[in-house]
């Protein structure tokens, strides 16, 4: 799969009338003779060929004039992997889009955070997605307001300013048009008697329980390995902020209008997604930044295919292909968490931010689980007396120039961030070394070519598989695996019998 698939019409039509959801994401398909546009793995007969057109995005589709397909619903396919992939302008703009800074921010904020101005952003958007950011982010304000409809008793008017409208107005016109229904018949057509926990094909959403918590469906391209992913967020878990229970992934999430609550749960064809928000207005961004902690918009095959053509590694990706890079909710959190792992066990690492969490981290409450607090802001963290800090004095140094840069803006670790700039950053401060940036770039950052040659994991792992375990000849072996070595990280780490490497029982 390659950038710009949409312009590949012969290959596009293969892909529909194959109907492969490992397509979904990559491009839409607009229909002429009926004004719809679909994913490629619509389940409907495929049009004649002379008959479809194909859009880069959904919100091309719609400034086309194209309304979704309530079949197949494209609005709830996976994202595009490209956005996670490249580090360009435009991909900076797409993963700052999902995270709601249009809605909050608007353009001019966009533009800000990216170091250009409105107008190059937005020329550069039309000219690879055919559209401009508010058109991007007013298609994901529909998915979530339609969300919002389907799943949740709120009324209308709610719903409306907590999916990012404007007002009832453009609320009404915006759903309307999208999907060739008014909000109220919307909701009028999910079925009543659905039992909870199920969905129709293809819809993101499920359902609703207590006020404010909300039962989601979250899309992935197969094959998905569930092992490394939840082992490394399970046993790595901070306690009071994040735990496994009853077979979920829990945690507390920091977001732009409150606080929320997710338990992610790993099924083979979805992952179950329980959601309690403080502020529904943060919904889009909290499923965003889950998203991004699985990996889910990954494209598996791209990635393993490259990786099965080195004979070395191919037995370890047959053997269980499929796996991600477990990532973070929020960066800071976890450039702070690597500091706090230096050199030290994983266990030690989890003491060492518990105590922090518990002095310093925001209270919340639980009443399903055992989460106790948010983690700790850059803010709170900046202000900590560095003599309560119970880590020898060069990481208490690393830690609070870390923490300092955070919470001034001149080390920024956001998804609008360039990953090799941020990288330099990271290694002109005290204490941070090649591992530390890279384990940063790699799961913070989202880097999907960050590589930890020096991690001794990785050079034992190496040794055994007869590959070159020295760091310098094991990346000019890695060179190979480009651009996917974060993931071939993930394979050689899986053949050890760490708890990182298991899916908890």
């Amino acid at each position: 799969m390659q950038t710009g698939m949409h312009t590949d019409t012969e290959r596009c039509v293969r892909a529909v009338r194959s109907k492969d959801a490992r397509f979904d994401g990559w491009f839409f398909t607009a229909v002429l003779t009926t004004g719809i546009y679909c994913r490629p793995s619509c389940p409907a007969v495929p049009p004649k060929p002379g008959n479809m057109t194909f859009h880069p995005s959904a919100a091309a589709c719609q400034q086309a004039g194209f309304r979704a397909c309530k079949r197949c619903r494209p609005d709830t396919s996976p994202g595009s992997p490209e956005w996670n992939v490249r580090a360009d302008l435009t991909a900076r703009a797409m993963r700052l889009i999902a995270d709601g800074v249009v809605d909050r921010e608007g353009v001019p904020g966009l533009a800000a955070r990216l170091g250009y101005s409105t107008r190059q952003v937005e020329r550069q958007l039309l000219a690879e997605l055919g559209a401009g950011p508010l058109a991007l982010a007013r298609a994901q304000r529909a998915q979530t307001a339609r969300l919002l409809i389907e799943t949740t008793p709120l009324p209308m008017a709610d719903i409306a300013f907590a999916a990012g409208f404007a007002s009832i107005r453009t609320f009404n016109d915006t759903v309307r048009e999208v999907y060739a229904l008014s909000p109220s018949e919307l909701r009028t057509r999910v079925p009543k008697a659905r039992p909870a926990g199920t969905t129709a094909a293809g819809t993101t959403a499920v359902g609703t329980t207590a006020a404010g918590t909300l039962l989601l469906r979250l899309p992935f391209r197969a094959p998905l390995n569930p092992d490394n992913l939840f082992g490394h967020l399970a046993a790595t878990a901070v306690p009071g902020v994040e735990e496994w229970r009853e077979g979920a992934y829990r945690r507390t999430l920091r977001l732009p209008y409150g606080h929320g609550i997710v338990a992610l749960t790993p099924n083979p064809d979805h992952i179950a997604c329980r959601l309690t928000l403080g502020d529904p207005r943060d919904l889009t961004v909290a499923i965003s930044r889950c998203r991004r902690l699985l990996d889910l918009d990954a494209d598996p095959v791209a990635v393993d295919d490259q990786l099965r053509a080195d004979p070395l590694l191919a037995p370890l990706v047959d053997k269980a292909p499929g796996r991600r890079v477990p990532r973070t909710v929020d960066e800071a959190e976890f450039a702070v968490r690597a500091v706090l792992g230096q050199q030290v066990s994983t266990a030690a690492a989890r003491t060492h931010a518990a105590r922090l969490v518990a002095a310093h981290g925001e209270p919340v409450d639980d009443p399903e689980g055992g989460l106790t607090h948010l983690f700790p802001s850059t803010g709170a963290l900046a202000a900590v007396d560095p003599e309560t800090l119970a880590m020898p004095r060069t990481r208490r140094t690393t830690f609070t120039t870390l923490v300092a840069h955070l919470a001034d803006g001149s080390v920024n670790l956001g998804v609008e961030c360039d990953w090799a700039e941020t990288r330099a950053r990271l290694l002109a401060l005290p204490g941070f070394g090649p591992w530390t940036a890279d384990v940063i770039a790699m799961r913070a950052l989202g880097d999907p070519d960050a590589f930890l040659p020096t991690d001794l994991g990785i050079r034992r792992a190496a040794g055994e598989l007869g590959l070159p375990s020295t760091p310098a000849a094991l990346t000019a072996r890695a060179s190979a695996w480009r651009p996917w070595r974060a993931y071939a990280v993930q394979y050689l780490w899986a053949t050890d019998s760490h708890p990182i490497n298991f899916l908890p029982v």
